[in-house]
């Protein structure tokens, strides 16, 4: 038998991107279902209005707490669930499309469970900034729903990964931020033409910001190895 025939022609996704994807599938399989009327009832129409007042995310949370002092345990999942619930499937499957690619590329260099707190640790950051610059802007927060923010979270450990390349090269650094400025682009001209730009952004940008700062601790060998290849030549 010759070598290779027997080889799947899919590159196999690891396990820890399969988990971070796996709750967006199904939850966007049981909307599609209450949707067509198969499950649900009357009411399977309304599974993802339900699913999204269940899961998003609500500054208005955490600055409640910061001023009476308690924390509602009960209502921090928020912090996570927000990023397995879409507004629409093609949200679900763009963010689905940039989850499995990301995910694949950056576990390479990331072992599987600093994978999953790449991504969570990037939601979660990505949320308490948008808190924070919520209470200092004008008007009332939208609440956040969907996985960009936690996606830019593995841009940013993608980019990480570039940027400690170029470094070893000797090369320019800044080439590695291309993407990140590819995808802000992008999403300022979507934003003035459709006219739905409001402030996700900052937590999307939190997002990228928090996955590039943890991958110094995160990434194989830890910041000594980070620096190793950057003072490689």
């Amino acid at each position: 038998m010759r070598e290779g025939l027997t080889e799947s022609p899919l590159n196999p996704l690891p396990a820890a991107v399969w988990l971070l994807a796996l709750p967006v599938i199904a939850s966007e399989a049981v909307f599609g279902l209450g949707q067509l009327g198969l499950i649900g009832g009357a009411q399977g129409v309304g599974l993802r209005l339900s699913g999204m007042q269940l899961a998003a995310y609500a500054p208005e949370m955490v600055q409640r707490m910061w001023q009476v002092g308690v924390i509602d345990w009960d209502q921090l999942y928020r912090l996570i669930s927000f990023s397995f619930v879409h507004a629409s499937l093609t949200h679900a499957l763009l963010v689905l499309a940039f989850t499995l690619a990301l995910g694949n590329l950056v576990a390479r260099e990331f072992r599987p469970w600093a994978v999953i707190v790449l991504f969570l640790g990037s939601a979660i950051g990505g949320a308490l900034v948008y808190t924070v610059a919520m209470s200092l802007l004008p008007g009332r927060p939208a609440p956040l729903i969907g996985g960009y923010p936690a996606v830019y979270g593995l841009v940013g450990a993608f980019t990480f990964l570039l940027w400690t390349r170029l470094a070893a090269a000797n090369a320019n650094r800044m080439r590695a931020f291309t993407l990140i400025g590819m995808l802000l682009l992008f999403q300022l001209v979507f934003g003035i033409f459709f006219g739905n730009a409001g402030y996700g952004w900052i937590a999307e940008l939190a997002g990228f910001v928090v996955g590039f700062g943890l991958s110094f601790v995160l990434v194989d060998g830890g910041i000594a190895r980070a620096l190793d290849r950057i003072r490689e030549r």
